[in-house]
């Protein structure tokens, strides 16, 4: 038995609507036209990515300092220093300006719900 890679990425969300609508409109995702219940998946490749209702026994608000700690959640875009530009002017809090580094212009931003999402531009 041999494990091949990652084959799909949630996040645990407290307001499906609310995650899902800042994923829309701050990074341009399209909503896949079917997902499975309590959720949103979006049609990214290579992996899709979704936003979830959580799972049973899971609260967001007790994941201190914020959910996902110790995970790093990298997605692609085609200019980093344009979307930065965008969700900072839209008020949504970087974590860590821009720099250029060896995946290209690459920062970190602070979802809705907490979540560290990293961008770079190199493909």
């Amino acid at each position: 038995m041999t494990v091949t890679g990652p084959d799909f990425l949630a996040l645990q969300v407290r307001d499906l609507e609310q995650a899902a609508k800042f994923y829309e409109t701050r990074l341009g995702l399209r909503r896949l036209p079917t997902a499975p219940p309590h959720a949103v998946v979006f049609d990214t490749a290579p992996i899709p990515f979704a936003v979830r209702e959580p799972l049973p026994g899971v609260d967001l608000d007790a994941a201190r300092p914020y959910p996902g700690l110790g995970v790093a959640l990298w997605l692609h875009a085609e200019n980093a220093q344009e979307l930065h530009d965008a969700l900072s002017a839209a008020g949504v809090r970087i974590i860590a300006a821009p720099f250029d580094g060896p995946f290209g212009r690459t920062f970190t931003f602070a979802d809705p719900d907490g979540y560290a999402v990293t961008i770079h531009d190199k493909a």
